[in-house]
């Protein structure tokens, strides 16, 4: 894979939250649904999940700041970021990551074993089988096997309500999964060892969370906003009306002489925030009956002296 930073479009200083930030903006644009027509949207949103799951681990990400993996998470060579970059010294010396070994000059000449011991900190092969190998040629340890990358759909009472979700993974088995507070779309949870096996054990599945929309209900960050209908006598009047929520309805108290467009609030009726949960911001809509005779005659006996557009000032 590429540089996971170039695949996000951000800087290799970026703070977490700019990563965050570039992921979420690249996932909505390559989401599959959104793009059945085009295999390769969904290759790259597969390419910029794998990316953000490297640099939101910080072991990983810091080894590949070292140069010590690569994209995929795979190791780059046995000797690291450091010697990859040997080149040549004055007087013939060779420096490896900027250390300076000569190969002649006074104290006499030395052998290629002692180099070595002044970069592992002790001769090559010294007390273990295979000799030169077993020093300079150390194998990295072994790699583990490839994360797995999953989408769930949660519907969005269930998403408000933190409701449990089933998941089934790719070699048939099922987990009930809890979502976190502060859940949206774009969210990720990870499922340590659920992912393809490798010799250094199994990697893990990535779970991206998309929360559906709903017909009436809207999010408004940890808030929920519904537009109600209600009647003309209820407005006038007052009553108490049955509202909605993603957790069943609720009475709710329409004060007397209420007009469209006045918003109640029902109290940790939204979602689950991390620190606290958003409330129900409840708009009312006034519904005027199309043709009622008797409200026909009361308007046309009534007078209202007031002026509900002064404040445009007309």
């Amino acid at each position: 894979m590429a540089d996971p930073y170039s695949t996000l479009g951000i800087s290799r200083g970026a703070s977490e939250d700019e990563v965050k930030k570039a992921y979420r903006k690249l996932a909505k644009e390559l989401h599959p649904d959104r793009n059945r027509d085009n295999p390769k949207a969904a290759e790259k949103f597969g390419t910029v999940t794998q990316a953000y799951d490297l640099l939101m681990d910080k072991d990983k990400r810091a080894r590949f700041d070292r140069g010590e993996i690569d994209g995929d998470g795979n190791p780059t060579s046995p000797f690291g970021a450091g010697f990859g970059g040997a080149r040549g010294g004055p007087q013939g010396g060779f420096r490896p990551g900027g250390a300076q070994f000569d190969f002649g000059g006074g104290g006499g000449d030395p052998g290629f074993e002692d180099i070595l011991e002044g970069l592992f900190g002790g001769r090559a092969g010294a007390g273990q089988p295979g000799g030169f190998s077993s020093g300079f040629g150390r194998r990295p340890p072994p790699a583990k096997g490839a994360n797995v990358a999953y989408r769930l759909r949660v519907p969005f009472e269930d998403a408000a309500a933190l409701k449990p979700q089933r998941i089934q993974l790719r070699d048939g088995s099922t987990i009930d999964l809890k979502l976190p507070k502060g859940v949206e779309t774009g969210t990720q949870m990870r499922l340590a060892g659920k992912g393809d096996a490798g010799p250094g054990g199994n990697g893990d599945a990535i779970v991206t969370i998309e929360v559906e929309p709903h017909r009436f209900f809207t999010r408004d960050g940890d808030h929920i906003r519904l537009d109600l209908p209600v009647t003309l006598k209820e407005a006038v009047a007052g009553a108490a009306v049955r509202v909605p929520t993603p957790e069943g309805a609720v009475n709710l108290k329409v004060p007397a002489g209420s007009s469209s467009g006045k918003t109640l609030r029902l109290k940790d009726r939204g979602f689950h925030g991390k620190t606290a949960r958003g409330d129900l911001l409840v708009t009312l809509m006034i519904e005027i009956p199309g043709a009622d005779p008797k409200l026909a005659e009361f308007v046309a006996d009534w007078t209202d002296q007031g002026n509900p557009r002064a404040r445009l000032g007309v």
